[in-house]
């Protein structure tokens, strides 16, 4: 591979190391969007033919979303970690939205790269935070970056409340029912569960309590079907109910036949 010289690239550049930062933001992306992946991965010839030949790639970040209150992502406080240590001459990255979806990383990204003297690089550009045409640049990626999450993820509500408005929208349809493949709801067809969640209606008809509906299932030992995540499906599991489990389903107004929306700002975590 011919060694492509550039301007921004000196020898001291080229001492240090070339990180490849590869970041998709869902588990069906990184399942489905395997273009995008062997794009990213393809950097590495760019970093090779800029000509670095020691090359990093931090990929655990696939999967990894980077919106605001979303866990820590290892791979990007890995990569600001080898920046701030001054062992890299070269970050590249599929585009700036690989990079950060929020403001506060994104500016602390571009503080410690023009500190320690780290290039930027996607497919098309170098970038040298010592220039000031290659801050604003950088700069407008980034906020159009942000901005553009932020456009997106308020199409999705609207998209979402008018859904609801129409009565169609159901994230987890409750414990007793199934979609129909129809995008309808009905009783789940298993007698088991259907005869499960009918006595826990009977007996808190009989006790009055939640708390002695609670305390009559576990000293029968008699479970419930409870909505469990496994990965990207929901499943339904048998277990022994909680005190919050039985009361978000006597509270809740889908056994009463009412469709309702927005009654909680955040998933309740008994339901999913």
């Amino acid at each position: 591979m011919s060694i492509q010289t550039h301007p921004k690239i000196t020898p001291q550049h080229l001492k240090r190391k070339a990180i490849v930062y590869l970041r998709q933001s869902s588990e069906y992306q990184v399942h489905h969007n395997l273009e995008s992946q062997r794009l990213q991965y393809a950097l590495v010839d760019r970093a090779r033919a800029l000509g670095f030949e020691d090359i990093e790639i931090i990929d655990t970040d696939l999967g990894a979303s980077a919106s605001v209150g979303a866990p820590p992502r290892i791979g990007f406080e890995q990569l600001i970690g080898s920046v701030a240590l001054g062992e890299v001459g070269l970050m590249l990255s599929g585009e700036a939205s690989r990079l950060s979806r929020t403001d506060r990383d994104w500016c602390q990204l571009l503080e410690v790269c023009q500190l320690f003297g780290t290039l930027i690089a996607d497919a098309d550009q170098v970038y040298d935070l010592n220039l000031l045409d290659d801050q604003l640049v950088l700069g407008i990626k980034g906020t159009l970056s942000v901005v553009e999450l932020k456009v997106l993820h308020l199409r999705l509500q609207q998209g979402l409340e008018e859904k609801a408005r129409r009565g169609e929208l159901y994230r987890v349809v409750p414990p007793g029912y199934v979609r129909d493949g129809q995008g309808g709801v009905v009783k789940d067809p298993d007698r088991r569960v259907q005869e499960a969640m009918a006595l826990v209606f009977k007996k808190f008809g009989e006790l009055r309590s939640i708390r002695q509906t609670f305390l009559w299932f576990h000293h029968n030992g008699v479970e419930l079907p409870v909505n469990k995540s496994q990965g990207a499906r929901i499943r339904l599991m048998w277990q022994l109910p909680t005190k919050a489990f039985l009361a978000s389903v006597l509270q809740n107004p889908f056994y009463a036949g009412a469709y309702v929306y927005g009654r909680r700002s955040t998933p309740d975590p008994e339901q999913v």
